[in-house]
């Protein structure tokens, strides 16, 4: 992957977990809201957050010191 299709996915994903943080608040105001399906939200939430770290830290170039 090149620095502009690594951007591109990261925005894709950036976008996808602003939209699961929509979706988990949504579910959570629900007076009978799915527990199981609130807690699957969220660890796809933080898969995708690690996603993203790792395609940033693939931006950052290595600095040896």
């Amino acid at each position: 992957m090149d620095q502009a299709e690594i951007r591109a996915r990261i925005e894709v994903l950036k976008q996808d977990h602003r939209d699961l943080d929509a979706a988990i608040d949504a579910l959570a105001q629900l007076p009978q809201a799915d527990m199981i399906q609130l807690q699957r939200f969220k660890k796809r939430k933080l898969r995708l957050k690690d996603e993203i770290s790792m395609l940033e830290d693939l931006l950052i170039p290595d600095i040896i010191a």
